[in-house]
């Protein structure tokens, strides 16, 4: 039996300070929390950039170098940096950490899609800083744009740098957008999926549906794939418990649900990452480290990266 690989998704773009204490945002805290969650059993952390004054998503590279360069500096991770940003980013700027840092892996986000935040502003009606509440109203006009010119300009420079795409697979849709640049040589086997679940414009998260993705990535891509699953929300781990057991991996993280449990908000990404674990292993299965994910994946190595 394969071992779990675990991703712990430590911030991203989407929930903003206001919508819990423990949300990390500055450089020091983002490295903590990729340390403790390397140190509770998670093989990758994916790391998104935020201003560390306020919390703004960023593109900055140096502040990527910074958050990269600090957990490499005191633990063997696998670190995935996002392309996907944020909303408000072009992307040459999502590109550009990829160009820069030339990563183990990376993000790739494979189609367009509508991606809206902003009905969680009926939750929360202050907030700690000023930017949050225009930018959540932002998404209700927002198309995430992944057109086929970009994602090739996407495969080419990730094959440059010889960074694995890890594919964020939003809906069904999408993984003909994979197979179709698999069939043009821009992106090459084995296919490393992640299913990304439950965001208002792209596949709610069910078990139907993640099975339906599954059962089409297997008729699309053959048998030369891997695959994680993300859930937003109460879905994180009723996702993952099914997506283990039909044979794929798990990211948690805060990116994607602030709660450990019905009303009771995660203190960090790596409790998270130990509840993961428990369940797993209650399965009968065990957790990757990250050079066992690394075989899995087919990865370059933590000395091939350029920070």
């Amino acid at each position: 039996m394969e071992k779990v690989i675990i991703t712990a998704a430590l911030t991203g773009a989407i929930h903003t300070p206001s919508m819990s204490e423990y949300l990390p945002f500055n450089i020091e805290d983002l490295i903590e929390e990729g340390i403790r969650s390397y140190n509770a059993g998670a093989a990758v952390v994916h790391i998104h950039a935020r201003n560390p004054e306020n919390g703004v998503p960023s593109s900055s590279v140096e502040i990527f170098r910074d958050i990269l360069s600090g957990i490499k500096d005191r633990s063997n991770v696998i670190i995935t940096p996002t392309t996907g940003g944020s909303y408000a980013m072009t992307p040459k700027e999502r590109l550009a950490v990829v160009s820069a840092l030339k990563p183990e892996m990376a993000t790739f986000n494979a189609g367009s899609l509508n991606f809206a935040l902003y009905p969680v502003l009926e939750k929360y009606r202050e907030f700690k800083y000023d930017w949050e509440e225009d930018y959540l109203k932002g998404t209700e006009s927002f198309i995430f744009s992944n057109h086929f010119e970009s994602l090739h300009i996407y495969s080419k420079t990730m094959n440059e740098t010889n960074t694995r795409p890890e594919i964020e697979i939003y809906d069904v849709g999408q993984i003909n957008n994979v197979a179709q640049l698999v069939k043009e040589g821009y992106l090459k086997k084995p296919i490393y999926l992640q299913f990304v679940m439950g965001i208002l414009g792209g596949i709610p998260a069910t078990a139907d549906n993640l099975l339906y993705l599954i059962r089409e990535s297997k008729r699309l891509l053959g048998d030369d794939f891997k695959w994680s699953v993300c859930a937003a929300g109460r879905f994180q781990f009723p996702m993952g418990v099914i997506n283990v057991l039909e044979g794929g991996f798990w990211r948690v993280g805060l990116e994607d649900n602030l709660y450990l449990e019905k009303g009771v908000l995660a203190k960090s990404n790596a409790e998270q990452v130990e509840k993961a674990i428990r369940i797993i292993r209650e399965l009968g299965y065990e957790p990757a480290t990250s050079d066992e994910a690394r075989e899995i994946l087919q990865l370059k190595g933590i000395d091939k990266v350029n920070y």
